[in-house]
């Protein structure tokens, strides 16, 4: 059995134990959650934004760092290099802003409703 194959039937086995109990709540337990459900997708959609954002800085500082070491070894390749750095840092900024706006919804959707006592 290779090692890839024993990581993912492990990850899987653990989901499985994890979701497991997801799947044993009641009725009554499920409509005195819905406030813990808005409180916790609140919740996830920061954690969501500040993880697109540290991962989206990281891979602008490389693909600068990147393109600053290209011209420096053939400067005459500079506008082609800027050109393409500058479309990479749109597309890897355009993830962050839709993670934003999808934490936006999530707030504004869950964040002003009252939930059900």
């Amino acid at each position: 059995m290779s090692r890839k194959l024993f990581a993912f039937g492990m990850m899987a086995l653990v989901a499985f134990v994890f979701a497991s109990p997801l799947h044993a709540q009641e009725a009554a337990a499920a409509a005195k959650g819905n406030a813990e459900v808005i409180k916790w997708a609140i919740i996830t959609a920061g954690f969501a934004l500040a993880i697109a954002a540290a991962f989206g800085a990281l891979g602008q500082s490389r693909a600068i760092g990147a393109a600053v070491e290209g011209i420096a070894r053939n400067p005459s390749a500079a506008g082609e290099i800027r050109g393409n750095l500058i479309l990479g840092l749109v597309l890897i900024e355009s993830l962050v802003i839709y993670v934003l706006l999808i934490s936006l919804i999530l707030f504004f959707v869950y964040g002003y409703t009252t939930p059900p006592s």
